[in-house]
């Protein structure tokens, strides 16, 4: 449980307090993101550092609060079903803060922001804690906040179309790693809603994004053919991601430029992997 002071701070509307210095506060926010009990973490260290950012308390010092961050994604990285994915997961979403308050109002190099979108890049590929909700400690999440992070990272006027691409090869690469559990806490719909933050930026043309599409549904359409682990381990990611983005191409607010075109290739290759359900049989 988080101590009397934050309950004070959450209590006055996350206002700075003032009896104790930034550097200190935020020392020890940076702690409770890691923390196991999920009302200091995600009910008091997150919001308040995200709100922080957001109201500008950090413009001198987001360069130094994002390097911060950027380290605690290294904090027992390779680690799985331990605490420490507590840490790397909740730095990854105030990464992604620090990148979202430079979109709107330029406070650090573009060199910065590109360096920490490496970060994040490495870090999430690397991930494999891929635990959603951990009963009795709340959010992990690892792969759902690193998807809201570079979501915000492809909003970023420092990136560009080459940036972009790497940004779907990164989404495509941790959708199609191996695992020993699907996905089932709603990644796949926010790695979907990173792409459509990659797509709406126009710029990603669909010469790139439609050998894209056929990598993932060569994925989806493999069955494996494991004796003693289930066969759609091989299979599941790919399949829970293509549908996600279709639904959130073809029925989303703010459509791409590229939504027509895209919407047959995602239904191609939706069809292609979905033999038994999708495509037409001949009578017997």
């Amino acid at each position: 449980m988080p101590g009397q002071y934050w309950k004070q701070v959450v209590a006055s509307g996350l206002e700075v307090p003032q009896d104790r210095p930034l550097d200190d506060l935020t020392a020890e926010l940076t702690r409770m993101l890691g923390d196991t009990d999920p009302e200091a973490r995600d009910g008091t260290a997150y919001p308040t550092l995200a709100t922080w950012v957001e109201r500008g308390v950090y413009d001198d010092l987001l360069s130094g609060l994002g390097d911060g961050m950027a380290a605690g994604l290294g904090v027992g990285l390779g680690e799985r079903d331990t605490d420490s994915v507590f840490r790397r997961s909740f730095s990854a979403l105030i990464l992604g803060e620090c990148i979202g308050r430079d979109n709107k109002r330029p406070l650090v190099p573009g060199a910065k922001v590109l360096e920490w979108g490496d970060r994040l890049a490495t870090w999430l590929l690397r991930e494999r804690d891929l635990r959603g909700f951990v009963p009795g400690k709340g959010w992990a999440h690892g792969v759902a906040h690193g998807a809201d992070a570079l979501a915000t990272l492809a909003q970023s006027p420092h990136v560009a179309t080459n940036e972009l691409t790497v940004i779907l090869d990164v989404i495509a690469d941790r959708v199609l790693l191996p695992v020993d559990r699907l996905f089932s806490n709603g990644e796949p719909d926010r790695l979907a809603a990173a792409t459509m933050a990659v797509l709406r930026r126009n710029i990603v043309s669909l010469r790139v994004l439609e050998p894209w599409i056929a990598r993932l549904a060569a994925s989806a359409g493999a069955m494996a053919s494991y004796d003693d682990r289930d066969p759609h381990l091989a299979s599941g990611n790919a399949q829970a991601f293509l549908r996600a983005l279709y639904l959130q191409l073809a029925l989303g607010p703010n459509a791409p430029g590229v939504r027509p075109d895209l919407v047959l290739v995602l239904v191609d290759a939706l069809r292609a992997s979905n033999p038994d359900f999708l495509q037409a049989r001949h009578p017997r």
